[in-house]
């Protein structure tokens, strides 16, 4: 039997990494890494990099690939056997070193907002005790990037993601909207006229680009910015805050 920690190591800047975290890291006897294939091989260098800042000794690490999600089958039960076939993923590397005691993964912001990592974990049998370490978001990431409070004053929120925003809509009653997992740009199906944007890509780190203004001014940039910073890095991670213009 194994303990399984999830650790949340911030949006790629070693310096996201909470004391909790390194201390757990150190504590690890095998660290779980993914390969998302050659073009998102930074990903995995990123973990590999802040598990040497943090270890002088490091654990043993196991590397897993992802597989493909299926998408002719309907969202939710693509995600649902994605899912299943990552745990199978983490189970065999697991099963790889008998002696491990303590398990852990770095995961990319913090494990409890838009990640699915406590969903896998959950799958896996025997059922290890799972601990999660809480680490920064990429929507805390983006408002500290901007100096901005998410909220206007006593004022409520939305956080979502780009495929609810491009089939449903502004969600009704928000005047503060929080978009992430977008790949499309849906910001383009709203009225651009009637909101202001936030956006970031790579935030925290030193590729981090940052673009604010009205949305109807913007939009175009940020869609070739993104198209550009994608194609010289080979992956992206961004996010952005929507707010209803003030007439």
């Amino acid at each position: 039997m194994f303990d399984l920690t999830l650790i949340g190591i911030g949006t790629g800047n070693p310096d996201h990494v909470t004391f909790q975290g390194a201390q757990a890291i150190r504590n690890a006897d095998l660290i779980l890494i993914p390969r998302k294939g050659e073009n998102k091989a930074d990903l995995a260098g990123l973990r590999e990099e802040i598990i040497a800042q943090v270890t002088e000794t490091p654990p043993q690490i196991a590397y897993f690939d992802i597989p493909k999600r299926r998408a002719d089958d309907g969202y939710l039960r693509g995600v649902d056997e994605w899912h299943d076939a990552i745990a199978v993923r983490w189970q065999e590397a697991i099963r790889a070193h008998p002696d491990a005691k303590q398990v852990a993964l770095l995961i990319w912001g913090d494990p409890s907002l838009y990640d699915s990592s406590l969903r896998i974990a959950s799958r896996l049998s025997p059922q290890p005790r799972t601990r999660v370490v809480p680490g920064i978001t990429a929507l805390q990431a983006l408002t500290a990037a901007h100096a901005i409070p998410i909220n206007d004053l006593g004022a409520p929120y939305v956080v979502t993601t780009g495929r609810r925003i491009r089939d449903e809509g502004w969600p009704q009653g928000a005047s503060t909207v929080a978009v992430m997992l977008d790949g499309e740009c849906s910001f383009q199906s709203l009225e651009m006229a009637e909101y202001d944007i936030r956006w970031g890509a790579y935030v925290g780190m030193e590729e981090e680009i940052l673009v604010t203004g009205a949305l109807v001014d913007v939009a175009k940039q940020i869609v070739e910015i993104r198209a550009k910073a994608r194609a010289d890095h080979g992956w992206i991670m961004d996010i952005y805050l929507l707010r209803k213009r003030v007439a």
